[in-house]
């Protein structure tokens, strides 16, 4: 990709979902407002290389795709009851377009868009793809990529994803205060699944993929501009952004996954863990700030303030736990919180809770569960069964660095080495 191509492809990349979300406000519809856009962005690689890329890009894509809107507008079969709507005569169209998409803030188009595209009535892995594709402005073959599918298929999922929307007659909308609040939680739930799944991958050959994190960074932080007094917003910032300062240290040279015992902690982010503490901090500073991303990211400041794993504060973090565990109960949470117990009060405490969740459902087929009580086992002496579950949770897993980091525990195990605080 020349210099050209590559200065176009970052304007789109970032005008794009503002542009969507003017033309979805527009027309009424997703597809046909991305059909719009993406007409406009092959108008522009045709004209720019002549013209010159324009002062204000964004202006002229906007300029270009509303006039695409109104063409579409005009051949609609209802077209006259959709300019009632917009309360604008048809015959007044080219004079009077400003009446109809008014220079209101575009927070509102791009709050709405999000909104959207994480509404509840899709499944989980229909709202992550569509919010990558339409307010992350990822192309199709990229999202494929990171969730390791065809893009036949992921290009299937986000069409049958916005034709769920139609069906269900979902509309562009700012939901008002009572719904946006529930809704509000389904988008912090997208964004940190996409963050999640860049964080610890659940398949293929890579422990991190470092493009997802950042993408779930930036789309958090496009959130908190946009709601900025909202203790959960910046919680899920604060905790995407702690946790994402060990990336650098989390994989070697050949990808392996390094556990957090063994990190070098100078290559943690110091910029990040500065910025995830602020913002962390002004989630305080608000009323309500004791939900679960505030109390998740309190736990990951707990490891960003360490200089090593002995000086973690584990009291704090297991009482931490607690709390978690009772706002937003969870098998996961509650293993979590055994790890915590375990590094603070024994191992013993530790393997005590992780035993009880042996039955649960939700971890039965979770490498997770064994990893943890492998762990626990090996730092009470009892080799053989850490052994055993090392090798139950290899077993599990679909991702090969961290089959291989188990296979290594269980060798461990024979040879009685140095036990870990499990993979940070």
């Amino acid at each position: 990709m020349d210099g050209f191509e590559a200065t176009v492809a970052a304007i789109w990349r970032v005008e794009a979902p503002r542009l969507v979300a003017r033309l979805t406000r527009l027309v009424g519809d997703l597809a046909v407002a991305e059909d719009i856009a993406q007409d406009t962005f092959v108008t522009a690689l045709g004209r720019w290389p002549a013209t010159g890329i324009p002062d204000n890009p964004g202006g002229w894509l906007w300029s270009a795709a509303r006039f695409g809107a109104i063409d579409l507008l005009r051949r609609r079969d209802r077209q006259r009851d959709k300019y009632q709507t917009l309360g604008v005569s048809p015959d007044k169209v080219d004079t009077d377009m400003d009446l109809i998409v008014e220079e209101r803030d575009m927070g509102d188009d791009l709050l709405g868009l999000i909104f959207m595209t994480c509404h509840p009535v899709l499944g989980p892995e229909a709202r992550v793809a569509l919010t990558l594709r339409s307010v992350g402005g990822l192309t199709t073959a990229e999202i494929s990529k990171a969730y390791l599918t065809s893009e036949a298929t992921m290009a299937q999922r986000i069409v049958r994803a916005k034709r769920a929307l139609t069906t269900a007659g979902v509309r562009f909308e700012l939901p008002d205060r009572r719904e946006r609040a529930a809704r509000l939680a389904s988008v912090m739930e997208v964004i940190y699944l996409i963050f999640n799944e860049g964080y610890v991958a659940t398949a293929g050959d890579q422990w991190v993929r470092a493009d997802l994190c950042t993408e779930a960074m930036r789309l958090g932080r496009v959130l908190s501009g946009l709601v900025p007094d909202n203790p959960e917003v910046l919680g899920l910032v604060a905790l995407m952004e702690l946790q994402a300062s060990r990336l650098r240290a989390r994989t070697g040279p050949d990808g392996q996954a390094i556990p957090l015992a063994d990190q070098d902690r100078t290559r943690w982010d110091r910029l990040l863990i500065r910025h995830g503490l602020n913002a962390l901090s002004r989630a305080d500073s608000l009323d309500g700030g004791r939900g679960p991303y505030v109390l998740q990211a309190k736990i990951a400041a707990c490891h960003a303030r360490a200089s090593s794993l002995d000086a973690t504060d584990w009291v704090l973090m297991a009482a931490t736990y607690d709390t978690l565990s009772l706002v937003a109960p969870s098998p996961v949470v509650e293993l979590n919180r055994a790890v915590a117990l375990g590094m603070a009060y024994g191992a013993a405490a530790g393997l005590a809770l992780a035993d009880q969740l042996v039955a649960v459902p939700a971890l039965c087929t979770n490498h997770l569960l064994p990893a943890v009580r492998g762990e626990l086992l090996h730092r009470l002496g009892r080799h053989q069964e850490a052994h055993d579950e090392f090798q139950r949770a290899a077993a599990l897993t679909d991702n090969e660095p961290e089959r291989h980091t188990l296979l290594g525990r269980a060798r461990d195990c024979a040879g009685h080495d140095t036990p870990h605080a499990g993979v940070g």
